[in-house]
């Protein structure tokens, strides 16, 4: 008897949620605060947009830490 074999559909991607992108202030914000950094000397401010642009999404892709509460008897 030959076996039958199931086609499995790949697994959905859930969406990315709005919050996982960096809006354009947040990006125009933290590469302003890179310029600011660098002592406001002239640079390049495209590398300044996308070292902004990576940084802030990254911090958006960590996953949050659930707190813990922790109780002790007397």
């Amino acid at each position: 008897m030959p076996k039958s074999s199931k086609t499995v559909a790949p697994a959905a991607r859930k969406p990315r949620t709005a919050k996982a992108q960096p809006t354009h202030d947040q990006i125009a914000q933290r590469a302003y605060e890179i310029y600011l950094e660098r002592g406001a000397t002239p640079g390049d401010p495209m590398r300044d947009w996308l070292r902004a642009e990576l940084e802030l999404s990254a911090a958006a892709k960590k996953p949050r830490s659930k707190s813990k509460v922790i109780t002790f008897a007397a």
